[in-house]
């Protein structure tokens, strides 16, 4: 009788990926830090999906993580949370909502395995403009050893906006239109004829001046705010552009991100001495 035959399966190796990664890996990395990403899950005009916010954070992270590794640095990137606050999106059709509280209280439980697991440099990468995370970082402080880090990833290329896109924004614009066309081109929709199957991004202006300047602020009903969600023309919107913007951002993320896994932790951390 012959003997069975065995079947070896060829792994992609990304040690720094907790989603791909089995626990005998694991179990063999002594993590420096993590990168928890955070993004949504809601309506991107008519040509984008509904997880944008979290498919393009997750690439970020772990593009990041990929080139970070290169340089020696041990960080982990942690499976993005798919949800976030949407009570602005609710009358567009499933705007998956969670309040800031739950955010907050999901986020401290998750904090709290990291620091169970022997990780006191934490790296959030939010990618979804309705998680307002500052309040949560003040209410944490003191009440764990975690070093916790805030980064809005859109937030790193405002100065390189104007130079490479046409039209600014604020959701399913040319920006992230374009990060989408370079990540995975068949996300996108298209009309028969290859346009971007989307409105123009058009917003309503504020009746009041001071809102209109932003020194006053309100929670934005996006419905009245958008026609599909969409603030900011995506047309312009090209692959080489979206791939100029993730560049730009490793160039800016990943020195952090080695310098965060080899800067020790003391009493002063992050900063370099007390002033006196």
């Amino acid at each position: 009788m012959s003997s069975p035959q065995t079947t070896s399966t060829i792994r992609l190796a990304q040690p720094w990926n907790l989603a791909t990664a089995n626990l005998s890996e694991i179990r063999q990395i002594d993590f420096q830090a993590a990168i928890l990403p955070l993004g949504a899950t809601e309506p991107h005009n008519l040509h984008l999906p509904y997880s944008t916010d979290t498919l393009q954070v997750d690439w970020i992270v772990n593009h990041l993580c990929s080139q970070a590794w290169s340089s020696g640095a041990r960080i982990l990137a942690l499976p993005a949370l798919p949800y976030g606050t949407e009570s602005n999106l609710e009358n567009f059709p499933w705007a998956m909502n969670l309040r800031p509280s739950t955010v907050f209280a999901v986020l401290t439980d998750l904090l709290e395995t990291v620091s169970k697991n022997g990780i006191q440099k934490l790296l959030i990468l939010n990618g979804h403009g309705g998680n307002d995370l500052k309040p949560w970082l003040r209410e944490i402080y003191g009440q764990t050893k975690v070093q916790v880090f805030l980064c809005n990833w859109l937030s790193v290329l405002t100065d390189m906006r104007p130079e490479v896109f046409d039209h600014a924004e604020d959701h399913a614009g040319e920006l992230e239109t374009s990060c989408i066309l370079a990540i995975d081109p068949a996300l996108v929709a298209r009309n028969a004829d290859g346009s971007l199957a989307a409105d123009d991004g058009a917003i309503s202006n504020f009746r009041f001046d001071a809102l209109q300047a932003g020194w006053v602020k309100i929670t934005r009903p996006w419905h009245l705010l958008t026609k599909n969600s969409g603030s900011g023309n995506p047309h312009a919107a090209s692959a080489a552009k979206g791939q100029l913007a993730l560049d730009k951002l490793a160039e800016r993320l990943v020195p952090f991100l080695v310098q965060l896994a080899n800067e020790p932790l003391d009493d002063t951390f992050p900063f370099e001495c007390p002033v006196h």
